[in-house]
């Protein structure tokens, strides 16, 4: 595993960002996933044109990504006794994680999913993050039975140790949400040396 990365951001934001800095840093891949150009970069993209209104809170219980192949149960995530989000089981390659106790998807403020790019056996959930451009859709199944739709904003992969904490946790006045994995170089010594992160907002609900 890799080093334990700090964010200066409380709560949701330090776990997020210690789950995917630290604990879920994978070994043993063999073909490297896709990653997001320069032309898919949020910045480039612009801001979003339509957002709907917060959904009362509810924990998510899956994620589909039909541009991305995903299709998979979400299983809440707690911290451990260091401060950091225990990651899902390794064994199972197609299951997404949400910190139990941060914003929930649809719910005001940033939303947090992140998975496994790939194991040892192959890809993984989230192996086609990087693939994703605006205007893919995230739906989001809720435990209150009602699903969220979020609109992707852009896509964009950043050096480990340079990671923008700030620009990716932000406090947001309306429902957003980050999807983030492995991604960029990769060493069988030391991991994947990056993230990928897809940033996207609710547009509509039911």
């Amino acid at each position: 595993m890799g080093g334990q990365h700090r964010s200066p951001w409380p709560g949701t934001l330090a776990a997020a960002a210690a789950l995917v800095l630290g604990a879920w840093m994978l070994h043993g891949g063999r073909i490297l996933p896709p990653l997001p150009t320069a032309g898919q970069g949020v910045d480039a993209l612009g801001a979003p044109i339509v957002v709907a209104p917060p959904m009362p809170r509810s924990a998510p219980t899956r994620v589909r990504i039909r541009a991305a192949g995903v299709d998979a149960p979400v299983t809440g995530l707690a911290l451990d006794a260091d401060g950091s989000l225990e990651p899902p089981p390794e064994d199972d390659d197609n299951l997404a994680g949400w910190y139990a106790a941060g914003t929930a998807p649809g719910e005001s403020g940033t939303a947090v999913l992140a998975g496994h790019v790939d194991t040892g056996s192959g890809p993984a959930v989230f192996y086609r993050l990087g693939t994703l451009h605006r205007g893919d859709q995230v739906e989001v199944v809720r435990a209150d039975r009602s699903t969220a739709w979020f609109a992707v904003d852009g896509v964009e992969v950043y050096p480990k140790k340079d990671f923008p904490d700030r620009k990716v946790y932000a406090a947001a006045p309306n429902a957003q949400l980050r999807l983030i994995t492995c991604g960029g170089g990769f060493t069988h010594r030391d991991g994947y040396d990056g993230n990928v992160v897809v940033y996207a907002h609710l547009v509509r609900a039911a």
